[in-house]
């Protein structure tokens, strides 16, 4: 630390704004988990009541719970074999084409209001884009409900969220491909790789370890903490809680109850969560290129 004290000093305000808004809020939250606080009396103590309540008497965070997982076992792999196969196939294009293929693909992650194109595919009436087409080639006789029918309302989720998920895992794949020493892919012909296949297993992958790392955490955190698309579209509560995930059970009782003592025991859960699949997909790749 003496031979490197002036690097020490350039990144100490990012460590102290770390340390300031990240690391004490989430062990607050863990503590305050552990208490009965609404915001206006001092917390009191409740030891692991909070997280009985949670599993044993709470049958809404339990679908939450279902909900989220659903979302997250599609979504998190799907986007991202997504983002890195598209990521792949548009490094392969001229320089031009490239950059034009990029904006048009991240696009949607950049458009505040991308879900008012979906409410209008999915409109209930017959002028929704989706029940005109459908109506009109005879395959249904009258409009359906999408966004207030339980078993339409995940599906739509879903796929609203795949649509919005090349985000800055696509960028940063991409940004990795372009990065990536083209002597790797001279010495792997010399030492017996074939094809295209084996370039991708073997160096391409091993390569981009870090930017795989990156990727997989904000993919499996934007699955994990979806909330807007399922409110925008479903609605806050939605039908039957269909739509509902463990962010929006935290904001329920975060911000519309105040039971912030319950509502740190839900993200606290949550975090322990993303916490242990970060974990296990660390451990998977770093078998990639084995």
């Amino acid at each position: 630390m003496k031979k490197k004290k002036a690097l020490y000093i350039l990144i100490a305000p990012y460590f102290l704004i770390f340390f300031l808004f990240t690391i004490v809020p989430v062990v607050l939250s863990v503590v305050v988990s552990f208490t009965n606080f609404n915001m206006l009396e001092f917390p009191s103590w409740l030891g692991w009541q909070n997280y009985a309540r949670l599993f044993v008497r709470d049958d809404v965070f339990l679908i939450a719970l279902k909900n989220t997982l659903l979302f997250a076992a599609i979504t998190g792999p799907v986007s991202y074999v997504i983002c890195f196969v598209l990521a792949w196939v548009i490094n392969e294009l001229g320089p031009k084409l490239r950059s034009f293929a990029t904006l048009v693909f991240y696009a949607p992650a950049l458009s505040g209001n991308a879900y008012i194109v979906w409410t209008l595919m999915f409109g209930g009436d017959s002028y929704g884009y989706i029940n005109a087409f459908l109506i009109k080639w005879r395959i249904i006789l009258e409009p359906i409900i999408w966004l207030k029918d339980p078993k339409y309302i995940m599906p739509i989720i879903i796929i609203v969220q795949l649509w919005l998920s090349l985000g800055t895992s696509f960028l940063a794949f991409i940004a990795g491909l372009q990065g990536l020493d083209k002597t790797l892919y001279e010495a792997g012909a010399i030492d017996g790789i074939r094809n295209r296949w084996q370039e991708l297993w073997f160096i391409t992958l091993p390569s981009m370890k870090p930017m795989l790392m990156f990727g997989a955490v904000m993919q499996i955190s934007a699955s994990f903490a979806v909330s807007e698309v399922a409110v925008t579209l479903a609605g806050f509560p939605s039908i039957n809680y269909a739509g509902h995930t463990i962010v929006t059970h935290l904001m329920d009782y975060g911000t519309i109850r105040y039971e912030m003592g319950y509502a740190s025991a839900i993200a606290t859960v949550l975090f322990a969560i993303m916490l242990g699949t970060n974990l296990m997909v660390n451990k998977m790749l770093q078998k990639v290129g084995e």
